[in-house]
C-alpha cells in the first residue's frame, strides 16, 4: 500500500527534510513480521468481477476451524506480526468471526475488517463497536447501478453506504476502496465526492491485479494516459488535502509505479523537495509481496499476497507461518526477498528500480508465465525511466505473450 498523504504532508511542512529517523517513520519502519491478510473464509454473498477469490455464495471444505485459527495466530503473535487484516470471501459470513476479531484485539494486534458493507446493519453495528476494530475497509465501484452491477447484486450500493454512515455515526474508522477500470473510471470524481459529502475517513484507489475474476476480465483494465490522468487529479486532492490539515487518508494499491509518478509530479511542481521525497520512496520500498505483506487463505494456504492464490508456499495446518514466511528454498520466495529483484525487460533498465522494487510481480506471471518479466500495468513512460528508445510493451490481452507496441 502507497500511504499517498504521508507525502503530501511532507511536502506541504515547514519543518526542515526530515533526518533519517524521521524519514524512516514516514516511509513506514518495517516491523519484525509482515501484515497478515488473512482469508477467514471463501464464502461471500455477492459475484464480483474482480474477486481474486473467486468467491460464491457456497460453503467450501477444509477451512480452517476456529482452533486451528488461535493456534496460527499464536505462531503470528511470537512471530511479530503487528497488523491482520480479516477478509474473505465476506468475513461476516463466519460465524465466529467476532470471537476470532476479540481474540486478536485482546492480544494486541491491529485489526482490520475487509467487507463488502452488505450484512452491515445497526444490530451487526453492535457487534462491531464491542470488539473495537482499528479499521473497516468497505468497497464502492461506482455510484449507484455501476457498483451494483461490479458487484453482481441489485441494492448493493445503498447497502454498502449506509454500512460506511454506520461506521462514520458510531466512531469505527472506515475508507472507501475503488478499483478502477475502464467501466468506472468515468465515475471516480462521483466517488471522490461523495467520500468528502459523507465524512469518510479513508479513500484507497486500488489498480487492477489480473488475478482470479480479475484475470479473466484483465481486458476492462485502464489505458495508462487514463491512468496517469487520475493519478494527477488524485496527488492535486491529497496534497490539497494536506495543506489544509485534514485527517483524511489518501492511499493507493496495486500499483507500486505510483511512488515513481509521484516523484515526477514533485520534481515539476515543488523540485526544492524532489531529493527529500525520492529519500522517502526509496526507504518505503515500493512492493512488498512475500516480504511485509503475506496471505493465508480459507484452508491454511500462505501465499506471497492476496492476488497468489494460484501459488501456494505451504499450508499452516502442516507448517507454522512463521517456518513458511522464512522459507526461501522456494524459487518464487527467494526472488521475492532479494533486493534488487531478478527482473527482466523494461524494469530491469528502470532508474526507479529502487523505488518500485519491480511493481506486481503477479501481472508479469499471468500474462507470460514468468513472473520476473516486466509489468504490463507499468505507466511511467520509456523516456521517464530513463530508456534511450522505445520498446515493445506486454500487452493486456488474453492471450499470453502477445505483444504490442510501446505507444499507449
Amino acid at each position: 500500500m502507497f500511504r499517498l498523504s504521508q507525502y503530501m504532508k511532507a511536502l506541504v511542512s515547514s519543518d526542515a527534510p526530515p533526518a533519517r529517523g524521521g524519514a524512516s517513520r514516514i516511509a513506514g519502519v518495517r516491523p519484525s513480521g509482515p501484515v497478515v491478510i488473512w482469508n477467514l473464509i471463501r464464502r461471500c454473498n455477492l459475484l464480483c468481477k474482480h474477486c481474486y477469490a473467486i468467491s460464491g455464495n457456497v460453503d467450501f471444505p477444509g477451512e480452517l476451524s476456529y482452533a486451528q485459527v488461535c493456534e496460527v495466530m499464536d505462531d503470528l503473535k511470537t512471530y511479530g506480526v503487528p497488523v491482520l487484516i480479516l477478509s474473505g470471501g465476506e468475513p461476516l459470513l463466519r460465524p465466529d468471526i467476532f470471537d476470532i476479531s476479540r481474540r486478536a484485539k485482546e492480544m494486541g494486534f491491529y485489526v482490520g475488517l475487509s467487507t463488502n458493507g452488505v450484512l452491515i446493519t445497526e444490530p451487526v453495528m453492535e457487534g462491531l463497536v464491542g470488539i473495537g476494530y482499528d479499521y473497516v475497509g468497505i468497497p464502492l465501484d461506482g455510484i449507484g447501478e455501476v457498483h451494483d452491477a461490479f458487484r453482481g447484486m441489485k441494492g448493493a450500493f445503498d447497502a454498502s453506504l449506509n454500512a460506511l454512515r454506520l461506521c462514520r455515526d458510531h466512531g469505527i474508522k472506515a475508507g472507501v476502496r475503488f478499483t478502477m477500470t475502464e467501466d468506472n473510471a468515468h465515475q471516480f470524481e462521483d466517488i471522490l465526492k461523495l467520500v468528502d459529502d459523507e465524512g469518510i475517513d479513508k479513500f484507497y484507489f486500488s489498480h487492477l491485479v489480473y488475478a482470479g475474476r480479475g484475470n479473466k476480465n484483465r481486458m476492462d483494465d485502464t489505458e495508462r494516459e487514463k491512468t496517469r490522468s487520475v493519478m494527477d487529479r488524485l496527488f492535486e486532492i491529497a496534497f490539497e488535502e494536506a495543506r489544509k490539515g485534514s485527517d483524511r487518508e489518501f492511499v493507493t494499491g496495486n500499483n507500486d509505479a505510483d511512488g515513481v509518478y509521484l516523484l515526477l509530479w514533485v520534481q515539476r511542481h515543488f523540485p526544492e523537495k524532489a531529493e527529500m521525497i525520492r529519500d522517502l520512496l526509496v526507504r518505503w520500498g515500493g512492493n512488498q509481496s512475500g516480504v511485509s505483506v503475506a496471505n493465508i487463505d480459507n484452508v491454511g494456504d500462505v501465499h506471497p499476497d492476496t492476488m497468489w492464490w494460484h501459488y501456494t508456499l505451504g499450508n499452516v495446518k502442516e507448517r507454522p507461518f512463521s517456518e513458511i514466511w522464512e522459507d526461501i528454498s522456494d524459487p518464487l520466495m527467494a526472488g521475492l526477498k532479494r533486493r534488487p529483484r531478478p527482473v527482466k525487460g523494461r524494469c530491469a533498465q528502470c532508474r526507479f528500480l529502487d523505488i518500485c522494487n519491480g511493481n506486481t510481480r503477479v501481472r508479469a506471471m499471468q500474462l507470460t508465465g514468468d513472473p520476473w518479466a516486466e509489468d504490463p500495468a507499468c505507466y511511467i513512460t520509456d523516456e521517464e525511466i530513463g530508456l534511450d528508445g522505445p520498446v515493445e510493451r506486454l500487452d493486456v490481452t488474453p492471450f499470453r505473450g502477445q505483444r504490442a507496441s510501446a505507444g499507449r
